[in-house]
């Protein structure tokens, strides 16, 4: 059974994660709000927007399935709408290869009009308009948003009865005044000393980072993504896709066809070499998309691959790359792709080489896609810096199939040394059906997490990786078969091996299944959840003994009541390299004393999705009168985070006197023991001398 069109469920997927994951902010709409009034007490909310060039919305009447429309909703105290909003400007229509239809949309500038009346002709009205739109150029959409603006109407004769701190209001609910890129440009925000009984104020005047008090323990600040690992990781993962059906019998075929169809020899092993170039170049250039990408919130990385339908949908799709292992079904491209590809590899030289390794790329999506998609999925939930780690991963993959597809032409006589294609090479995909089956787990149990639903236990997890492990041993063994196996296989030596190393692992994984106080299964930390999700305790216990305040404003009280300084861990429920943090450099007994004794630690989590209570919901003024909304706690730290220290990662550790103040430079990411110890030590024995 082949489902040639599901390939359509990575890619969409993969098409708006590239939408979506940027560092640098970008705002090439700018919107102006009036009220305009038109007599008879009548009014009119207008919206007008000024695009950068080259940028455009949609209109709110552009086809299903083609963007998203412009959405304009006008409300408030004593307004009544008249009729639904209209559009202002002049349209643009044209027919879109991406879509598969017409997209109607504005360039340069467009307007937004709602008309009102006020319900009480004698009293004013407050006016809250809200757009939502999506705003694209000719390579590039960025991620839909919606704003909110505040204006007050009153009508002639009605301005002598409007209180002074009700007009007011609105402007003083806009705590942080900050510009697009998260800076502080405008507050009157008080200082951690005066601003306890106030958590809307996101901006502590006191904390100034790059300020520290003393500069010890600074060694520890230095950490950079392991870039290298996901090179390693690639190209593993592109070794393994050459042992694959769809890969391993194309080999032989195509060094021969450089070395043997050629009547010059030399010419045909620099061919075969420019082929493996551009085999790599190829999954390089998939990575491009991710560079291309502009104009996203600092936080916005974090908020989608802590997403919690986002963790759902990556389960479903790993267990459907499963499923394609297995043999139950085929994921290919449509055949349309690779014939016009095949179609290109006539026009000869160089560009029909390049077109060679094109087809190669696209004809062995069966076997490849689901391998990409792991990485893909390893990156966007792993890290904040999904470009760099997506174009490291792929280099590592096409290098791989590079080298290979390289050496074998300057050195044909290896040909002969391959094994031959036979039911060992639907094994290997088999194996990676399991596999997949097992990282598969890891989203759903994020979504768990995030979402604050604690069923996947521990211990439950580990349990299905037992079950996964043991399936797979027995796989190997001979004892259960999938579609495409011979119908007597035999079971080779390394077969056998491979089998004997599942068991080891299970073996490996029941220790975690065994209540201890210290910390076991070091290889699968931050991929398990957490020590305090778990059947043997309560995660309402805390962690290692410890309970860390989730609030930085009652970390400060408690910290001036009991004299320690504050900890600040900006960490997430989703966040792996916290979780190894917590597990095995915490747990380290020359650390925890100090976490449990010395200092106040106030854990902030970034992405939790539970929403604030309203008298805590607030607004974050972006300029130009721009609003953005501060729903949930993870908001609330997010831009805590951002405006205060102008980082967004996790984990990041600060150390600050009990009145705000930073006490040495504040450090990011998973490090050794004796760098984050240094760290410690240094903040806190500088305030035990000062204080």
């Amino acid at each position: 059974m082949k489902f040639s069109s599901i390939y359509k469920i990575p890619l969409l997927l993969f098409f708006f994660i590239t939408l979506a994951v940027s560092g640098q902010i970008k705002n090439p709409v700018k919107f102006k709000f009036t009220i305009n009034e038109l007599g008879d007490n009548q009014y009119e909310a207008v919206l007008n927007a000024t695009m950068e060039s080259g940028w455009h919305i949609y209109s709110k009447d552009i086809p299903e399935d083609t963007g998203i429309p412009t959405d304009y909703k006008v409300s408030g105290k004593n307004i009544e709408l008249i009729g639904k909003f209209t559009e202002v400007g002049k349209k643009h229509e044209e027919f879109s290869e991406a879509f598969g239809g017409k997209i109607i949309f504005y360039s340069n500038t467009a307007g937004f009009k709602q008309k009102f009346k006020l319900k009480d002709g004698t009293k004013p009205g407050d006016v809250v308009a809200e757009i939502t739109y999506q705003t694209c150029d000719d390579r590039v959409c960025l991620a839909p948003n919606t704003l909110e603006f505040n204006k007050q109407v009153t009508p002639k004769g009605a301005a002598e009865e409007v209180k002074t701190d009700e007009k007011t209001t609105a402007k003083d609910s806009l705590q942080p005044v900050v510009d697009t890129l998260g800076n502080v440009v405008q507050t009157a925000v008080p200082t951690a000393e005066t601003q306890k009984l106030d958590p809307k104020n996101l901006k502590i005047e006191s904390i100034n980072f790059q300020k520290p008090l003393t500069d010890c323990g600074t060694g520890a600040s230095k950490i950079s993504e392991n870039y290298w690992t996901y090179l390693l990781l690639g190209f593993i993962g592109g070794l393994i896709a050459l042992l694959t059906p769809c890969v391993f019998p194309m080999i032989p075929l195509t060094v021969s066809f450089f070395t043997k169809g050629n009547k010059n020899p030399a010419k045909g092993k620099r061919d075969a070499l420019i082929y493996g170039f551009f085999i790599l170049l190829i999954f390089v250039l998939l990575s491009v998309p991710f560079h291309l990408i502009d104009g996203i919130a600092g936080n916005i990385f974090n908020e989608i691959s802590t997403n919690v339908w986002l963790n759902i949908a990556f389960f479903i799709i790993f267990i459907f790359f499963a499923g394609s292992f297995f043999g139950y079904y085929d994921i290919t491209l449509p055949s349309s792709i690779a014939n016009k590809s095949s179609k290109a590899e006539e026009a000869g030289g160089i560009i029909g080489i390049f077109f060679m390794a094109l087809t190669l790329v696209i004809v062995s999506f069966s076997c490849t896609g689901p391998i990409l998609g792991s990485l893909l999925g390893s990156a966007i939930t792993g890290s904040a810096n999904v470009p760099m780690l997506l174009t490291f991963a792929l280099a590592g993959f096409g290098l791989a199939w590079a080298i290979v597809f390289g050496l074998l032409a300057l050195f044909p006589q290896a040909l002969q040394s391959l094994p031959k294609s036979g039911g060992w090479m639907n094994t290997v995909k088999v194996v990676l059906g399991f596999v997949e089956l097992a990282l598969a787990l890891k989203f759903l149990s994020k979504a768990d997490l995030v979402s604050k639903t604690f069923f996947i236990k521990r211990e439950l997890f580990i349990g299905i990786w037992i079950v996964v492990a043991i399936g797979l041993a027995i796989y190997l063994f001979g004892l259960i078969k999938f579609p495409h196996d011979d119908k007597k296989p035999k079971i080779s030596v390394t077969r056998k091996i491979l089998g004997v190393l599942g068991i080891g692992f299970v073996v490996y994984l029941v220790q975690g299944l065994i209540p201890s106080d210290r910390p076991k299964l070091q290889l699968l930390s931050g991929i398990l959840p957490p020590l305090n999700v778990s059947y043997f305790h309560d995660e309402k216990d805390g962690i290692l003994g410890m309970h860390p305040e989730h609030d930085f404003f009652t970390a400060i009280e408690l910290a001036k009541k009991e004299g320690k300084p504050i900890l600040i861990d900006f960490t997430g429920y989703g966040c792996e390299n916290c979780r190894k943090m917590e597990e095995f450099v915490w747990s380290e007994p020359d650390i925890l004393p100090i976490l449990q004794n010395d200092v106040v630690l106030a854990s902030l989590y970034v992405d939790d999705k539970e929403e604030l209570p309203e008298d805590q919901k607030t607004k974050v003024d972006l300029g130009d009168g721009q609003v953005k909304k501060v729903k949930t706690i993870g908001d609330r730290w997010s831009l805590f985070q951002q405006v205060n220290f102008n980082n967004n990662s996790q984990p990041h550790y600060v150390l600050l006197t009990p009145d705000g103040k930073v006490i040495n430079t504040p450090v990011s990411g998973y490090m050794e023991k004796e760098k984050f110890k240094k760290f410690l030590e240094c903040g806190v024995n500088y305030y035990k001398q000062n204080k």
